[in-house]
């Protein structure tokens, strides 16, 4: 189905409705056969039948709308798209507010978003500026992978703006700014709007990506700073339970759509409709669970800061946290990620992640229940010693993703088990 049409399909919905609202209906009815089905169908199916054969050849020469090849459009995976759409969109401010053109891809993983994202703007013989500490796939990818196609990332900390400067001023050539803001794992934040800002003014054609994984559209919104594109690792807080793995790109520029399109068809990095589903799912419920899952974090927060054998609480909720009045200004809850560094080292982060009850000791975020891991030598275990240290990821830190259960349950959990070492 014509992208455009898909746009304009939702706009006018996300234009009229509140964030809530939007969660629930925004892309229902986008892209779907007529059913009066209350929840939408899944087209699990590879190809789509042809009524003719010119249907076939009009559809391939794209002189008519409709279905060929999953890898290459689909209906579940089209109202997804349109509901995500509506939620990262809503807020730009633009004069005519009809000609907002937001557009949404999904994928089959977030490392699928973000190797497609490079290689749709980069070419062999590109510099682009990355974040100092991202997720570790990403800085794997950013450092081992990217490199054999010739295409160079410069690392800055881009919660330093002063540093930013000095990096678009060391190359005013590059053609992409990258950046997680809250970052993964120290939850450092990064003043969107200032930092595109800072690139446009040398480069206007530098494009700003802004990773709002653990923020999500409920809590930030990078297209209302500036930003050209957002990016998400769907498996997290947008589908909420743990039980897919997705990536999404979002941005308001047709040509990255275009281009990352046909990175999509020849690349094939496509996601599965019944995942597809289960995010459309997941998001109906996207605020209710924010709300809970920042009420608990900063909960778990103010526990830890007092705690005698913690040295020191990662929360830009916490007043001490260096960038607290940036994180509420720029954001409309602090998330529910909370990081800690343990007296003890790794052998107390272990006694400490194998006496949990309530939380499980796994990877990822953003599910309903409670997760604790071990940054160092899991998620950011790729990272040489020497880059973990001077990024602040320590031995003894430990990263916790707060669920939705009951806060005194939570909080008894974790005093248990730091009892324990």
């Amino acid at each position: 189905m014509e992208d455009s049409k898909r746009r304009d399909a939702v706009n006018l919905f996300y234009l009229k409705y509140g964030f809530a609202t939007r969660c629930l209906h925004a892309g229902e009815k986008v892209g779907q056969p007529k059913s009066k089905s209350h929840t939408n169908a899944i087209f699990q199916t590879s190809t789509f039948i042809f009524d003719d054969a010119q249907e076939g050849a009009d559809l391939f020469a794209q002189k008519r709308e409709g279905y060929v090849y999953t890898r290459m459009g689909n209906p579940t995976v089209i109202v997804a798209e349109a509901k995500l759409n509506a939620l990262e969109g809503r807020e730009i401010k633009l004069a005519d507010p009809q000609n907002v053109r937001v557009s949404s891809l999904l994928f089959s993983s977030g490392m699928g978003a973000t190797s497609s994202l490079i290689y749709a703007l980069l070419d062999e013989g590109d510099v682009f500026l990355r974040g100092e500490v991202l997720y570790g796939s990403t800085d794997h990818f950013f450092v081992n992978v990217a490199p054999r196609f010739g295409i160079k990332g410069v690392t800055v900390n881009t919660a330093k703006l002063d540093d930013l400067k000095k990096a678009v001023k060391a190359h005013p050539k590059a053609k992409l700014l990258f950046l997680e803001t809250p970052t993964n794992p120290l939850l450092e934040i990064t003043d969107i709007a200032e930092a595109v800002k800072i690139v446009k003014a040398v480069n206007p054609d530098c494009m700003v990506c802004v990773d709002n994984t653990f923020a999500t559209p409920y809590l930030q919104q990078p297209f209302n700073l500036g930003a050209d594109i957002v990016m998400h690792s769907t498996t997290k807080y947008l589908s909420g339970h743990g039980t897919i793995v997705g990536g999404a790109v979002v941005t308001r520029h047709d040509w990255i759509k275009d281009a990352l399109y046909k990175i999509m068809k020849d690349h094939g990095p496509s996601p599965s409709p019944f995942d597809c589903w289960l995010l459309n799912l997941g998001m109906k419920t996207l605020p209710i669970r924010m709300e809970k899952h920042c009420k608990n974090a900063m909960a778990v927060a103010r526990f830890l800061e007092k705690h005698p054998k913690v040295e020191r609480v990662y929360y830009p909720g916490l007043e001490n946290h260096p960038q607290h009045e940036l994180a509420k200004k720029q954001m409309k809850g602090f998330g529910g990620m909370v990081g800690f560094d343990i007296k003890g080292g790794y052998t107390c982060a272990q006694t400490i992640m194998n006496h949990m009850h309530v939380f499980s000791l796994a990877v990822s975020l953003g599910c309903v229940d409670s997760l604790i891991q071990h940054p160092a030598s899991m998620t950011h275990a790729s990272m040489t010693p020497e880059a973990r240290a001077h990024a602040g990821i320590g031995d003894g830190f430990i990263r916790l993703s707060v669920g939705i259960e009951e806060e005194d349950d939570i909080i008894h959990d974790l005093d248990q088990a730091l009892k324990k070492c």
